[in-house]
């Protein structure tokens, strides 16, 4: 039997009555969350595959980008590579609200750095327009440093094509994208020095982030994206590995950490929330690609430049190709038995390239145009029943709609349930607090939703 079809004039009038249902029980319809905003599928489809290449070309023509590399030719070496930076993101964000700038320190000698060194990052940053949430910071880098076999080698060429130009050329073609946009929250597109050397450059600046307070909500590193080939030849352009953390493997546990282990939260430490709502807004605008989550920090015993934000508390996720091929990765550059050695341009798939930075600008849009994670968010718990009661405190931002809670069984990764709750602080569901992991959300009035909040114990 075939389906009846609903007109659209039924289908309107079905809508507005589930919608006046709704305002009768005194909890007002929700926004429209489901909606694409306009303003996201605009800047996905802005980004090019073309012009990703050309600044990975342009990179890889500076010969060595290492960090002890020349500093005063304006052809060769990692100064050069800073100025042409600096230079195009002033070009492109020219008659927007984007401030680029350099950001440097000098590090001193260590086992990776042989002489005092100026180690000089490249930020843009793109100021959010709301009062209430311009103070609310998310980060995105790429490392644009580069090197061989020998690490401390610094006049050897190292192209440094897939690690990093492809992290850094992600990042400056979300800068030009995203800067002709206006933002509730401020954006920061940064490529950083010194990846190669000890993190030195990203360090820096997350040191300087905690100790001015600043309020960064989430940081992304694109570090190693470049390729969709492994090194068996497999070729899977399709996904993209998203690295986020659980607890901290520090020596003692903070008070809050502690309860996110006694209550069963250790996969709702904030970066797996940034994860969530990055997996699900990245395959949201997306299409065909996937984002797959990996809980570990990073590759098996390995880092990047989204760790010194971690070690600042801050919630900080590693984006990174499906399957690094190492022959092209850390290498001098030679052919032995047949076999081509190095980080060459040539081994980049920029169409891939693209759909990665197409995840982080989805994902970084909707988290600037979206309320504020809720805080002060408490489980109940000073009553013995079969029901569960989450509290928290009202959102900052005057265009909060309302707010959702969501949840998931013990063993899931990712949200299964939601209930939208209307402009409260409180709401009871009749779920046991035992079966499941709950999380409340901020929504505003166009439909944009935030980070999940895990609540802790309220006694």
């Amino acid at each position: 039997m075939p389906h009846a079809r609903i007109s659209p004039r039924l289908l309107a009038a079905l809508l507005a009555l589930a919608a006046g249902s709704a305002a009768a029980q005194g909890t007002p319809a929700s926004p429209d969350i489901k909606r694409q905003q306009p303003q996201i599928n605009k800047i996905v489809a802005e980004v090019s595959p073309k012009r990703i290449e050309a600044y990975v070309a342009k990179l890889v023509g500076f010969g060595t980008r290492h960090t002890m590399s020349e500093t005063e030719s304006d052809t060769r070496g990692i100064g050069a590579a800073r100025r042409w930076i600096k230079s195009e993101l002033e070009r492109c964000g020219a008659g927007t609200a984007l401030q680029v700038a350099f950001d440097s320190h000098v590090a001193p000698v260590s086992a990776r750095i042989s002489r005092p060194t100026e180690i000089v990052n490249v930020v843009a940053t793109l100021p959010g327009t709301q009062d209430a949430a311009k103070d609310r910071l998310y980060v995105v880098s790429g490392h644009y440093d580069s090197r061989v076999s020998d690490v401390m080698n610094y006049t050897a060429d190292a192209p440094g094509a897939n690690d990093d130009a492809s992290g850094t050329a992600a990042v400056m073609e979300l800068a030009c994208v995203m800067a002709k946009y206006k933002f509730d929250a401020t954006l920061v597109f940064m490529t950083v020095a010194a990846e190669e050397q000890g993190l030195l450059g990203a360090r820096h600046w997350a040191e300087q982030a905690r100790k001015n307070n600043l309020n960064v909500a989430g940081m992304f590193t694109n570090d190693i994206i470049g390729s969709s080939t492994a090194d068996n030849g497999k070729v899977d352009n399709k996904q993209v590995r998203l690295f986020s953390q659980s607890v901290p493997a520090t020596r003692e546990m903070s008070d809050a950490v502690r309860q996110l282990v006694a209550t069963g939260g250790d996969s709702d430490s904030l970066s797996r929330q940034l994860a969530r709502h990055t997996k699900e807004q990245g395959e949201r605008y997306v299409k065909g690609f996937k984002v797959s989550v990996i809980h570990r920090s990073d590759r098996y015993l390995r880092g990047g430049d989204h760790m010194p934000f971690l070690e600042q508390g801050y919630a900080a996720l590693r984006f990174t190709e499906p399957a690094e091929d190492f022959s092209h990765q850390h290498q001098d550059l030679r052919t032995e038995n047949g076999k081509v050695y190095g980080d060459l341009i040539k081994f980049n798939d920029y169409d891939y390239i693209a759909k990665v930075a197409r995840v982080n600008g989805a994902a970084l849009a909707s988290l600037a145009l979206a309320p504020a994670a809720p805080q002060g968010v408490k489980l109940r718990t000073d009553k013995l029943t079969n029901d569960s009661t989450l509290v928290w405190q009202a959102n900052p931002e005057p265009d909060v709609a309302g707010y959702r809670i969501v949840w998931r069984e013990t063993t899931a990764s990712f949200w299964q349930g939601a209930k939208w709750v209307g402009n409260v602080q409180e709401a009871t569901l009749d779920m046991s607090k035992d079966n499941v992991f709950f999380g409340v959300q901020a929504v505003d009035k166009d439909g944009n939703v935030s980070v999940a909040t895990y609540p802790m114990p309220q006694r």
